[in-house]
């Protein structure tokens, strides 16, 4: 099992997973940047998912009961990690859906996943904000040497 430890921080909410994967929401103007850091690319894209769930509730409090398959193409990183997060901004509005875990496979220029997650509900979630979609604002996908960073801002 992984520890993971919630930081609240004003308008910064961070998740820090102790074995270098973490997410986090940053302030930008009226809109959200989501991020996420991971040892692999695949690892960035999974938990800036995370990250795009936080914007709407806690991740914590969504079940990973049923799993849904996506898929996207883009021509660079940065455009994949935009169509990444747009398809789960698609799921999410048409099946009225909360995600919370992701298994992400990249191979050249197309991504496939599978996204865990459950049914919103009103109850059990504290629904903040509906996310219209990623943008390329701030938008960034690249290597150093602490590991990848997967980030842009979404327009809420």
């Amino acid at each position: 099992m992984v520890a993971t430890r919630h930081v609240f921080c004003g308008n910064l909410k961070q998740s820090e997973i102790m074995n270098n994967e973490s997410w986090e929401l940053f302030p930008h103007g009226a809109d959200v940047g989501v991020r996420g850091t991971g040892h692999s690319k695949t690892q960035a894209f999974e938990q800036a998912a995370v990250a795009l769930t936080a914007v709407i509730t806690d991740p914590i409090t969504v079940a990973a009961k049923e799993c849904v398959e996506l898929s996207c193409e883009a021509p660079d990183d940065e455009l994949l990690l935009v169509g990444w997060l747009n398809a789960l901004v698609y799921e999410m509005a048409t099946r009225k859906m909360l995600f919370r875990r992701f298994q992400v496979r990249i191979e050249g220029t197309t991504l496939r996943a599978k996204a865990w997650g459950e049914d919103m509900n009103a109850n059990k979630h504290e629904l903040a904000i509906e996310i219209k979609g990623a943008t390329c604002t701030e938008l960034l996908v690249r290597q150093d040497q602490n590991g990848w960073l997967a980030q842009c801002v979404v327009d809420v």
